[in-house]
């Protein structure tokens, strides 16, 4: 397996994801290794000059009015990376740390940071041997960068704090013994340019967006499964319907849908019948799927210029010879592009209940009560609605913005801050909130299916339907729900029924 290289730009979601999830190794391109020795040259001449520089001379925050002699800068830095190390709550899964870790080195090999070559080399050594710092997902206000998330990292790099190596936690030192490398002793500016970042957030949001990117087209072949249990027509698919109103994520959506239901049997069985319409979760199930579908298309623009930018402070510009101080390290685009695909999310999961609800009421769908033969005695998917219920309204609470807040900090000198990191762990617990509840959709409209014909429906529809059968059996008396509820949402995440659905009538948008 070729490793990824890690240069100034063109990092994508799929290589974060492979380097996050399947451990894909990384190398710095011969053009970063130039960048970083660069600036890194110039850092030392200024230090040796005695000039005075933010973080690398000074104190941090409201401390940088406090001049560091050169004597103590190595301390200073060791006391940034402890004193920052300030987490707490549970850790962040370890795909989001080896995510966090491939973003900062990407960020360092932009070549401003002014860190050692040596230094960027030990991390990328960290992430390619499986040593994964140990990190608290709470203590990130998302501006001066994710301090608290990055210092635990680095922590691990200068021979403290805990790491996962091979499925077992022990100690940053041990860690580093198992896989032959040796603390770093950190030289002056580098424990600021290992913190200075939007790494963590970018990290977490950035797997989000990703698997939302999945559950866009599994939301889709959801519907187009409960239009067909429930009787819907296909003429809200008609293009002609979105050409009026050129939205680019309605108009995919709808095409989409059209596809998967397209030679269906059901629909054509039923083309006269005395419905006028449909209801709304399935009539403008385009224009709210879309709608979301442009929201994550700005939240996933967003994290991609995040991904390749530098974000330190201060930021080296060996051409001119300049450093220049600045504020890339604020995480607000990232926390108002994560609050927006916070609700982007929910809907698709507000939109898919509510199909739910079709699905188990009898009244609503003329299939028996709760999709069960032996209703009374089994309680067939009544429960299942529950759960999806109460996921959707733990979303409309995480909905609630993280970026609108501000608290002051370091003594009123960082004034505003972002709350992106919340933002965008509120994120990706919608995103797994919103998996399941799609799952229960998909799980009912297989059961719905057969139920009630003996009609093939569409050939997208048919290929979802074998895909969920060949691991989820007919639901004939009542069983454990949450192991198929869990089954359907791996089939979710390993893209195996967008996957079946595309090799039948080619790949969705």
């Amino acid at each position: 397996m070729k490793p990824i290289l890690i240069d100034g730009a063109g990092f994508t979601l799929e290589e974060l994801a492979a380097i996050s999830r399947n451990k894909k190794k990384i190398v710095l391109t011969e053009e970063a290794t130039a960048r970083i020795r660069k600036a890194r040259s110039l850092v030392e001449t200024w230090v040796e000059e005695g000039r005075t520089i933010y973080g690398v001379t000074t104190g941090f925050g409201a401390l940088s009015g406090v001049t560091i002699s050169k004597q103590e800068t190595r301390l200073l830095q060791e006391n940034i990376i402890k004193s920052h190390a300030a987490g707490v709550g549970p850790c962040l899964p370890q795909d989001v740390v080896r995510a966090m870790m491939a973003l900062r080195i990407k960020d360092m090999a932009k070549g401003h940071s002014g860190i050692r070559l040596q230094t960027v080399e030990a991390l990328l050594h960290m992430l390619n041997g499986g040593v994964i710092p140990v990190v608290p997902e709470k203590g990130s206000v998302g501006a001066s960068g994710d301090l608290v998330p990055l210092a635990h990292m680095a922590l691990v790099l200068v021979g403290m704090g805990e790491a996962d190596y091979k499925g077992k936690r022990i100690s940053g030192k041990e860690a580093l013994m198992k896989i032959g490398q040796t603390p770093i002793i950190l030289d002056a500016g580098e424990g600021l340019s290992l913190i200075n970042g939007t790494q963590a957030m970018t990290a977490i949001g950035g797997l989000a967006v990703y698997d939302t990117l999945n559950l866009l087209k599994t939301i889709d072949i959801a519907a187009a499964m409960s239009l067909e249990v429930l009787m819907g027509s296909n003429t809200e698919f008609d293009p002609r319907i979105h050409e009026l109103r050129p939205y680019e994520g309605q108009a995919l959506s709808a095409a989409n849908m059209r596809r998967l239901v397209e030679g269906s049997g059901i629909i054509s069985s039923h083309k006269d019948c005395n419905r006028v319409q449909d209801a709304y979760t399935l009539r403008c199930s385009p224009q709210v799927h879309g709608a979301s579908r442009d929201a994550v298309s700005y939240a996933s623009k967003v994290i991609h210029v995040e991904m390749n930018a530098a974000t330190n402070n201060p930021l080296i510009f060996p051409e001119t010879g300049e450093f220049l101080l600045g504020g890339n390290f604020h995480g607000q685009p990232v926390a108002l592009a994560m609050d927006f695909l916070c609700m982007a999310v929910a809907e698709l999961a507000n939109i898919s209940e509510r199909r739910i609800v079709r699905l188990v009421n009898p009244l609503l769908s003329g299939l028996p009560a709760f999709l069960t033969s032996d209703g009374g005695l089994n309680s067939g998917f009544m429960i299942a609605q529950y759960t999806a219920a109460a996921l959707v309204s733990e979303n409309k609470v995480l909905s609630h913005p993280a970026c609108v807040d501000s608290i002051p900090t370091s003594a009123n000198k960082e004034d505003h801050v972002s709350m992106g990191t919340i933002s965008a762990r509120k994120a990706a617990e919608i995103v797994k909130n919103a998996e399941n509840v799609i799952a229960i959709e998909l799980l009912c409209g297989a059961q719905g299916l057969d139920l009630f014909t003996n009609l093939k429906p569409g050939r997208g529809v048919e290929a979802a339907y074998q895909t969920i059968r060949k691991h989820i059996p007919h639901l004939d008396k009542d069983r454990v729900l949450a192991t198929d509820i869990n089954e359907m949402v791996q089939l979710i995440r390993k893209r195996e029924i967008v996957q079946a659905v595309e090799q039948t009538v080619g790949g969705l948008d």
